[in-house]
C-alpha cells in the first residue's frame, strides 16, 4: 500500500470537479446557516486582561493581577472590577481516513465516499481558520497532511486525498496511537471507516477518547456488504487476510448473516452513544452533502 499527498497530473478529477466544488461552497454557506446565532468557529474564551476585545467585567478576586484592574471605574464606583477581553482560539480537527483493503469492496466506493466526505468537512474547517490535518491509516499511519488553515489550503487537501490507495490490514489502536504522539495539541479526531477489524474497535476508540480527543465516528457501509446476493456453495475470501471459508448460501444463512451484520453496527453505535462519541452511519449510495448536514445540525463539529 501507499498513500502521498501528490497527485499524477494527468489524472481526471473524478472526485472532485465543478460539481464537487459547488456542493462543499453550498454545504459552506449552509453551515453559516445552521449555526447563526451560536458560538462558532471563533471559539471565544473569556481570559483576564488577555487578547483585543473587551468582553465585559468581572468582580475582583484575591490573586488577581493588580493590572487587570480598571481603576476609571473604581474611580467612579468604588468597586474592585476585573476587566474580561476575548481571545479566539482555532480548533484543530483531524481526519483519520480508513485506507486498509476492506475500504475497496466492489468498486472502491467505500473509499471514495470518504474521501468525499473528507475533504467537504475540511473546506468547512478550513474556511473557519481552523487548523486541519489528514491521516491515512491501515495497520498503521501510511499518510499525513500537516495542519493547514485557511480556504485557499484546499488543494492541497484534494492532492492528498486523490494520492490514496487501499490496501493492507487494520489496526485502529496502533494507528490511533501513532497518530496521538504527533498531536501536540487535543481537539476533533473524525474516524471515517467501515470499522472492519480483528481486533475490534472499541480499545481503539476508547484511547481516543483517554486521550482527551473529541471523537467523531463516521461509519461507511455499502449496502451490498449486507444484502448479498450469492446462492449455492460459495467461498469468502476476506479483503485483508486472505483467509477463506466455504459455505452453502441458503436462505436462512443469508437471513443470520443479515442479522449478525446489524446487530455489530448496532454495537458500534451504542458503545460511541454511552462514549459520548457522536456517531454517523451512512451507507454509499447516500448523497455525501446529506450526511455532512447531518454532522451539522448534530452539534460540536462547529463550535
Amino acid at each position: 500500500m501507499r498513500a502521498s499527498g501528490g497527485m499524477q497530473e494527468a489524472s481526471p478529477q473524478a472526485l472532485f470537479d465543478e460539481e464537487f466544488l459547488k456542493k462543499i461552497e453550498y454545504l459552506y454557506v449552509m453551515s453559516k446557516k445552521v449555526f447563526t446565532g451560536r458560538l462558532r468557529a471563533d471559539r471565544k474564551t473569556r481570559k483576564v486582561a488577555a487578547g483585543i476585545e473587551f468582553a465585559d467585567y468581572r468582580n475582583y478576586a484575591p490573586g488577581d493581577d493588580f493590572r487587570a484592574l480598571d481603576w476609571r471605574v473604581f474611580g467612579r464606583t468604588e468597586k474592585l472590577l476585573v476587566r474580561l477581553f476575548e481571545e479566539k482560539e482555532d480548533l484543530q480537527i483531524a481526519f483519520l481516513i480508513d485506507v486498509s483493503a476492506s475500504m475497496r469492496y466492489g468498486t472502491g466506493a467505500k473509499l471514495r465516499y470518504a474521501q468525499r466526505m473528507a475533504a467537504a468537512l475540511a473546506y468547512i474547517g478550513l474556511c473557519n481558520m481552523d487548523r486541519v490535518s489528514l491521516f491515512a491509516y491501515s495497520d498503521k499511519i501510511v499518510g499525513r497532511l500537516l495542519p493547514l488553515s485557511g480556504r485557499g489550503q484546499i488543494f492541497k487537501v484534494f492532492h492528498f486525498l486523490e494520492g490514496l490507495e487501499s490496501g493492507g490490514g487494520t489496526s485502529f489502536e496502533e494507528a490511533f496511537r501513532r497518530f496521538s504522539d504527533s498531536s501536540r495539541r487535543r481537539g476533533l479526531a473524525v474516524v471515517l471507516s467501515d470499522f472492519y477489524n480483528p481486533g475490534g474497535f472499541e480499545n481503539a476508540l476508547n484511547f481516543l477518547h483517554y486521550q482527551q480527543f473529541e471523537t467523531y465516528a463516521v461509519h461507511i457501509e455499502d449496502p451490498a456488504e449486507r444484502n448479498i446476493s450469492a446462492r449455492g456453495d460459495v467461498s469468502l475470501v476476506d479483503a485483508e487476510t486472505g483467509e477463506a471459508l466455504t459455505l452453502t448460501m441458503t436462505p436462512g444463512i443469508l437471513t443470520q448473516y443479515a442479522r449478525a451484520y446489524d446487530a455489530q453496527c448496532r454495537q458500534i453505535e451504542s458503545y460511541c452513544v454511552k462514549r459520548h462519541m457522536l456517531y454517523f452511519r451512512t451507507p454509499v449510495d447516500l448523497p455525501f452533502d446529506e450526511i455532512v448536514l447531518k454532522i451539522f445540525r448534530a452539534g460540536g463539529f462547529l463550535k
